[in-house]
Parts: C-alpha cells; structure tokens; sequence
C-alpha cells in the first residue's frame, strides 16, 4: 500500500474578504431583479460602473475589488478546486 500525502491551502484573509464582497454584491443584484452574472461579467470586463447597482451600496464595495486580482482568482478557483 502506498501512502499518499495530500495537501490543501486555506485562502487567505483576502481572498476571503474579497469572496464576501463579491457575494454581497451579488445579493443586491439578485434583490433588484437582475441578472447578477452578467452584471458582474459586464462590471469585469468593462470596469463600468453602472453595471452594478447603488442598492445596500454595492456599486461602491466593488470598487474596493481589484480586477485584476479578481479575474485571477476567479480563474484559479475554476480550474484548480
């Protein structure tokens, strides 16, 4: 029988904080009735704003969000868990 170690990662404060963030958003999208994956996606990749709404003040917590940051997590998330 061969023993196989296995390694995991917790994320990290900040991948944490932005997961929260990124839910809420997605919570207000949802309470005013829109599509919140295309919002965010048109958010993503136009960086305009009005893509989110000013409903439980969501327009101004994403902005707290680096891009960048949340595109790589996005797709380190999708392709490695």
């Amino acid at each position: 029988m061969k023993d196989k170690t296995l390694t995991f990662s917790l994320p990290s404060d900040h991948e944490l904080e932005m997961r929260k963030t990124l839910q809420a958003v997605y919570d207000a999208l949802t309470e005013k009735g829109y599509n919140p994956i295309n919002q965010i996606v048109g958010y993503i990749l136009s960086e305009d704003p009005t893509y989110i709404t000013t409903h439980n003040n969501a327009r101004s917590i994403i902005r707290h969000i680096d891009r960048d940051e949340l595109l790589q997590d996005l797709v380190k998330n999708y392709l490695i868990r």
